[in-house]
């Protein structure tokens, strides 16, 4: 998911955050122990997160990563999940510094960009993997991600496998997803749905951003359902 979002004044902003963030479910681990209601909260602020993202304000994203992360990666100490997120947005800020560089006009040149040098990006998600304790090839799978979604290429079979690699480190499953029998290969359900989220996002408008949200909810009921299961 990149920067890129139509401008739309500050009212459209403040009532696209009503939408993407309920303030009445902040605490919402603390205030209602279901998991769909918690679930419902952290694909909240994921695409909230993207949206302070795509509007350039870097701590408001740094805080709905961590929300985020603080609940997916019950493995690891708060701490811990708030420098996994904050790398997360350091990778994402250092693409968006590679985009600038490789703008042709108003758009970016997707050759030149293909070219470029990816490894700030690749840098900053190696240490979102190394505290996360996520397999590091996830830091190779999404910056290939990043870099043909720009280049207009495969960004997709990349972003399938950087998600399943961190939805098993989430869950604790190395051996997700299994399958009875046909489609063994497949990457899952869950990478699918956050590939899902992504097109989403490309769209820009509030009727895809609820969408998006509706879509990743399932993603974080497993996630939660595993930590309660161990």
């Amino acid at each position: 998911m990149t920067r890129n979002e139509p401008t739309g004044g500050h009212e459209t902003h403040r009532e696209a955050d009503r939408t993407l963030k309920n303030p009445d479910q902040i605490d919402a681990d603390e205030a209602d122990e279901s998991v769909e209601h918690v679930a419902r909260h952290m694909a909240r602020e994921l695409c909230a997160g993207f949206r302070y993202h795509d509007r350039g304000e870097r701590d408001a994203a740094v805080e709905s990563f961590a929300e985020v992360d603080r609940r997916q990666f019950a493995h690891v100490d708060e701490d811990t999940a708030r420098r996994a997120a904050r790398a997360y947005v350091d990778a994402l800020w250092a693409k968006d510094e590679l985009e600038t560089d490789h703008m042709d006009g108003d758009r970016i040149d997707p050759e030149s960009i293909r070219g470029g040098d990816w490894g700030r990006v690749y840098d900053a998600l190696a240490e979102r993997a190394a505290v996360a304790d996520i397999d590091r090839e996830y830091a190779t799978a999404t910056t290939r991600a990043w870099r043909n979604h720009k280049a207009n290429g495969d960004y997709w079979t990349p972003m399938l496998r950087a998600q399943l690699l961190e939805y098993r480190a989430a869950v604790g499953d190395e051996n997700y997803p299994t399958k009875p029998s046909d489609g063994r290969e497949g990457f899952g359900t869950a990478p699918v749905r956050y590939l899902l989220g992504v097109e989403l996002h490309d769209r820009h408008t509030r009727d895809h951003w609820e969408e998006a949200i509706r879509v990743m909810e399932p993603y974080y009921r497993r996630v939660l359902r595993a930590h309660r299961a161990d």
